[in-house]
């Protein structure tokens, strides 16, 4: 008498459950990943609405039980951080400008123009990401004060305003785009500059948003260059502000939080602005 196969039924079920339970599990662990990220910034934002001495307790009061939201008023009264916000939109700003101008066109000349030393130069430039900017501080000062550009935007600007990533980033986002469409336009009678701002940019807006919100973090974080550069109090960006602000004992805690958090606002708004282009795809070919 044969035996009956009872594991072929518990075979099917688990192939018909098997994709919706992956997809569950990878949504699972990327809520807990993003939890994760988000704790802080949480934690942060709870601190700034709280008591001072609630900022030292073990244990998180996570809704306050008196909200103190004088603590934002109190906070920005006691420094001008009006002028340092303003000082780093223009500095940020700048930086995410100069970035994504000049970006684009070195990320244009060396993904579709081919000359000799090309994959050199592409070398060179990917080789100054291992270069962190203490070991450039010295001389990139040097030079800054030889042009007279201490204590002035242009000092703290000019040598944020190009980055090897974001070079880098532009040409790999500008190879997938066919070349046919560039030799249609050169027969149509059409220079590089239109070709570049007609036909390439259209079609590299993810990266070009992903440029713009990295340029801008990065350069809004900063806090060494502007610190070595800078040293007149009406010129301080946000940062060196803050930092400013937390050494100065008598200011309560939760008043820094308050301060940290306006700090962050600036770039999700970037953010959120940007976000759709992004959605529509990273890699997307110039073909699509």
């Amino acid at each position: 008498m044969a035996s009956l196969d009872i594991s072929t039924p518990r075979r099917v079920a688990v192939h018909r459950y098997w994709p919706g339970l992956r997809k569950a599990i990878g949504l699972a662990l990327l809520a807990a990943l993003a939890f994760g990220f988000i704790i802080p910034i949480l934690w942060m934002t709870v601190m700034s609405f709280q008591a001072g001495e609630k900022m030292f307790q073990l244990r998180t009061e996570w809704i306050p039980s008196v909200w103190h939201f004088e603590n934002y008023p109190n906070a920005l009264s006691r420094a001008a951080f009006a002028q340092y916000f303003l000082n780093s939109g223009i500095v940020s700003l700048s930086v995410m400008v100069g970035n994504v101008v000049f970006c684009t066109l070195a990320g244009y000349g060396l993904a579709k123009f081919r000359f000799p030393g090309s994959g050199l130069v592409l070398l060179l430039i990917l080789s100054t990401l291992m270069l962190p900017l203490e070991v450039t501080l010295v001389p990139t000062f040097l030079v800054i004060h030889k042009f007279g550009w201490i204590n002035t935007y242009q000092g703290i600007v000019s040598p944020l305003l190009i980055d090897a990533f974001g070079v880098f980033l532009m040409r790999q986002s500008m190879i997938a785009i066919p070349k046919d469409y560039i030799e249609a336009a050169r027969i149509d009678g059409a220079g590089e500059l239109r070709i570049l701002l007609q036909i390439i940019v259209p079609q590299c807006w993810p990266a070009l948003s992903v440029l713009a919100i990295f340029a801008f973090r990065d350069s809004w974080d900063q806090y060494l260059w502007p610190l070595t550069v800078v040293s007149n109090d009406a010129l301080r960006t946000f940062p060196l502000g803050l930092v400013q602000f937390g050494e100065d004992y008598g200011n309560p805690p939760t008043e820094q939080m308050a301060i940290a958090v306006l700090a962050t606002i600036p770039v999700f708004l970037l953010f959120a602005i940007l976000q759709r282009w992004i959605n529509r795809g990273f890699g997307l070919s110039g073909l699509k």
